[in-house]
């Protein structure tokens, strides 16, 4: 991964409150995931790996580790962002290979206080699993 975007994600997981980075243990996989306001990253970062930073925009990324290895997976990730209203929105994820690293970014828009609810199929040949997990979203 890019030195600047790990540096940030790094220092991300560092700053926000305890729920910036976490982690669950799935089958044979650690999965870390942040989900965060797109104005948090640099212009950089935004035009190198396509994302549009706009208040009202929000990152997921997602990385998977082999648990006893700790070496990244390449994965396949599948899913939706759903609100309190029910409705649901798919996440269309972008693969970033950066050295060892392997990451999977996807953007979503929101308004302020915007809850969601997570739910993605991840898969590599025969293991698939499910992360959830709820995130709210505020403007700055």
């Amino acid at each position: 991964m890019n030195r600047f975007l790990l540096a940030f994600l790094l220092g991300l997981s560092l700053c926000l409150p305890a729920q910036a980075e976490q982690m669950q243990q799935l089958g044979a996989w650690d999965v870390h995931y942040i989900a965060f306001p797109a104005p948090l990253i640099t212009a950089e970062i935004a035009q190198q790996y396509r994302l549009q930073r706009s208040k009202y925009n929000g990152i997921v990324n997602i990385s998977v580790l082999d648990s006893s290895s700790k070496q990244a997976q390449k994965v396949t990730i599948s899913g939706v962002a759903k609100d309190l209203q029910g409705r649901q929105r798919k996440l269309e994820f972008s693969e970033v290979i950066e050295g060892d690293a392997v990451y999977y970014l996807a953007q979503l828009p929101f308004r302020h206080e915007q809850r969601f609810s997570f739910t993605f199929t991840i898969s590599n040949g025969n293991q698939s699993q499910q992360l959830k997990f709820d995130q709210t979203f505020y403007v700055d």
